[in-house]
């Protein structure tokens, strides 16, 4: 196993951790035997969030009377102080404990700070004085919000996209974390679905000093894949790193990562999906994508009213309608 320091909170982890988010595509009891077996294969660090559904419901159930051996991230979306309260009693209640290792700020389109008008950063420290909560850190997928954050000092730790697909800016902000002592927690390890070898992109994360990835897990196959990862870390062997070489060729560019922060689409428009879904027929089996759900969900880009609000919204500057148009003409060639 590989432990390590989450930045400088003093907690000590093991590097793989386990991504919540898809827990809420399963029963409760099958997500807690997946957390459990999680945790008897040596993972510790735990991502979920107030948005994700009854993910926080079924971690707090498949953890009682274990909450000693895990340590617990959640998120919330508020935008006022108010709001925030709200989340973390719902957060604690629904959790099953009275304190959270790692609380942090879902994605907002700015830095909280102290003294600001929304009030959520004087919050979380008084959460934190309450000893409800044990670090206050921040998500997003915004560059510059991302910055800010880690040049204010203020959070233990910064969560934000990033693979073996990502470019130099990426890898320039998890230096910054890196020379202040700040924790860095990979999210999409695997680019939202678009990488399709578990084993490569975690032999690739195992060499990123300092990063912990949060692998979604919602089918075991998956799950065990990444535990052989704590047991025996990965190396990049010559034909893993080809595999690296392959994707980044086909993928490194301007390409939708499914976050999903342009919807919802004034039009219908499955934006996430459908901007992709070019890559998508080629790197997983075409027949799920083929389907008549899906050719009624991609022939709404016809309908797209060129508003520009998902471009406008879009953290990666992508130019969202060209990439919905480009998509539709390649996935007719498919149908």
């Amino acid at each position: 196993m590989t432990k390590i320091q989450l930045g400088s909170t003093g907690i000590t982890i093991e590097k793989n951790g386990f991504g919540c988010l898809p827990i809420q595509r399963v029963t409760k009891e099958e997500a807690a035997r997946l957390l459990r077996k999680a945790v008897d294969g040596g993972m510790n660090y735990f991502d979920t969030a107030r948005a994700y559904s009854d993910s926080e419901e079924k971690v707090g159930y498949a953890f009682s009377g274990m909450r000693d051996k895990v340590v617990i991230a959640t998120k919330t979306g508020a935008q006022t102080a108010e709001g925030m309260w709200r989340d973390l009693e719902s957060s604690l209640n629904m959790l099953g404990t009275d304190y959270i290792d790692v609380y942090q700020f879902h994605n907002p389109a700015f830095c909280p700070r102290p003294g600001g008008e929304d009030g959520l950063y004087d919050a979380a420290l008084t959460a934190k004085k309450q000893g409800k909560i044990r670090h206050i850190a921040i998500t997003n997928h915004r560059l510059a919000v991302a910055h800010e954050a880690v040049d204010s000092g203020l959070y233990a730790l910064l969560q934000f996209p990033y693979s073996y697909l990502s470019g130099f800016q990426e890898v320039e902000l998890v230096a910054k974390c890196r020379e202040r002592g700040m924790g860095f927690v990979a999210m999409k390890g695997m680019a939202g679905g678009l990488l399709r070898d578990g084993a490569a992109a975690a032999a690739w994360m195992a060499g990123q000093e300092g990063v912990v990835p949060i692998w979604g897990v919602q089918h075991e196959w998956e799950l065990d894949q990444f535990l052989a990862c704590v047991q025996s870390p990965p190396v990049l062997t010559s034909e893993l790193q080809a595999v690296i070489d392959r994707d980044r060729a086909e993928l490194t560019g301007d390409f939708c990562r499914g976050c999903g922060y342009c919807m919802p689409c004034p039009a219908g428009i499955q934006i996430n999906q459908c901007a992709r879904m070019s890559l998508m027929l080629r790197r997983a089996p075409a027949a799920d994508w083929l389907s008549d759900y899906w050719q009624e969900e991609m022939k709404k880009i016809e309908h797209c009213l060129h508003c520009g609000k998902c471009a406008s919204k879009c953290p990666y500057g992508l130019d969202t309608p060209r990439l919905l148009q480009d998509n539709w003409k390649e996935y007719q060639s498919h149908i």
